[in-house]
């Protein structure tokens, strides 16, 4: 039998603290909307929902170094230049309007990014 290493064990009292503190601060970014991106993991893979509120948001995304403000305009950005990541950029407009950014910003923002990864993109 082997066991599973701690960084694995998703119920460690470790992991379990983390995936709360993310889930914390995805809460205040998000509200129900990133709640809902997390349980709809839960049945199809509940890894990939721990590691989005531990890692992307308990350890990434509440650095210091950048505001909400500032993470949400890199992250539509990105969503952008990326394509194909409508559902996303929908969770993460409605984040950037709950951090303050108005709608002329987010307008933008996404204007901004299209030239520099391609009208086509959009």
């Amino acid at each position: 039998m082997t066991s599973t290493a701690p960084q694995h064990d998703l119920n460690s009292p470790d992991n379990v603290a983390r995936r709360r503190h993310g889930q914390s601060v995805l809460s205040k970014i998000d509200g129900h909307q990133g709640e809902a991106v997390i349980d709809s993991l839960a049945d199809i893979n509940p890894a990939l929902g721990h590691h989005v509120a531990a890692f992307a948001f308990g350890d990434i995304y509440d650095r210091p170094g950048l505001d909400p403000r500032s993470r949400q305009l890199v992250t539509l950005g990105a969503l952008t230049a990326l394509g194909g990541c409508e559902p996303q950029l929908k969770v993460h407009i409605g984040a950037a309007l709950n951090v303050g950014i108005s709608r002329e910003e987010i307008t933008e923002a996404i204007l901004h990014a299209a030239v520099f990864c391609g009208f086509p993109v959009l």
